[in-house]
């Protein structure tokens, strides 16, 4: 399954090294651009029209992953929005995925080609 260069994913997550791990993993198929922290995210999407794919941690400082997600998803309803987590899924989670504000959530250590074809069925 390869993709091609032309999706650009943003990765919102407020520690430095998960920014740096989701970077190398994925930018040598994807375009990546990343924000550490939920309000950085938004300022992003502002400037860049051509993002296809919103990931976003679950827990942050300022405002948590759904937060954020609801905030750009209102702005933003054309792009697809995912949910990387270290924690066990919860409600809020749970419920997310069932009114479709994310079309899927995935576990920290994250899986690449999981989230790899997650992309690609969500864009096809």
């Amino acid at each position: 399954m390869s993709e091609p260069i032309n999706i650009t994913i943003l990765y919102v997550d407020d520690e430095e090294i998960n920014l740096l791990l989701f970077e190398r993993s994925f930018s040598k198929k994807y375009n990546v651009l990343s924000a550490e922290s939920g309000e950085a995210g938004l300022e992003i999407l502002e400037k860049n029209e051509n993002i296809d794919v919103v990931i976003s941690d679950m827990r942050m400082f300022e405002m948590n992953g759904i937060e954020f997600i609801t905030l750009a998803k209102q702005k933003y309803p054309e792009k697809i929005y995912f949910i990387l987590t270290g924690f066990v899924f919860g409600e809020e989670i749970e419920s997310a995925l069932r009114n479709k504000l994310i079309t899927n959530s995935f576990s920290k250590p994250f899986n690449q080609e999981q989230i790899e074809s997650a992309i690609h069925e969500a864009i096809h």
